[in-house]
């Protein structure tokens, strides 16, 4: 019984998904996006080998609150940034961030917050010596940034997934 509930998540979102985007409930779409869903379904494990186990969701909640943060601070400053013409007192570059984590879930989701957030772009990961290359609109305390990035994002990430 547990693993039918573990595995049902799944089929019943990319069923909703399909019916929400052919905006139909007729018994041909419902039997189509049924039989599509269960094949995805059963097919998902073998295209992700490595599983991912959340092992404190309070350090989770704390993170995204502190990424929400974060990214709305960032919109802010970089639309007034633009909407105010202050683009000369920006000095955009490229910072490399040596990081610690080296769980493929917790870099991918380190990957997504850092680009979410308006004003960085991760450029690239270095895996043999485990550098972070992130492209930053302003690398004014470049310091400080690679503490925010190691302190506030990283950690929290390791304690998760690690």
């Amino acid at each position: 019984m547990r693993s039918i509930l573990r595995w049902l998540p799944l089929p019943v979102l990319l069923l909703s998904l399909w019916l929400l985007l052919n905006d139909s409930l007729s018994t041909g779409q419902i039997a189509l996006g049924l039989s599509i869903a269960v094949c995805l379904s059963l097919l998902a494990p073998i295209l992700r080998p490595v599983r991912a186990r959340l092992r404190h969701p309070i350090t989770a909640l704390r993170l995204t609150w502190h990424v929400a943060c974060d990214i709305a601070q960032s919109n802010y400053l970089v639309s007034r940034r633009i909407l105010l013409g202050d683009r000369t007192q920006a000095r955009p570059g490229f910072l490399d961030i040596p990081l610690r984590i080296q769980d493929p879930h917790g870099l991918a989701a380190l990957a997504c917050i850092v680009t979410f957030t308006p004003g960085t772009v991760w450029s690239g990961h270095d895996t043999q010596r485990n550098i972070l290359t992130l492209h930053v609109l302003d690398l004014s305390d470049a310091a400080a940034l690679t503490l925010v990035i190691q302190e506030r994002y990283e950690h929290p990430l390791m304690e998760i997934f690690e």
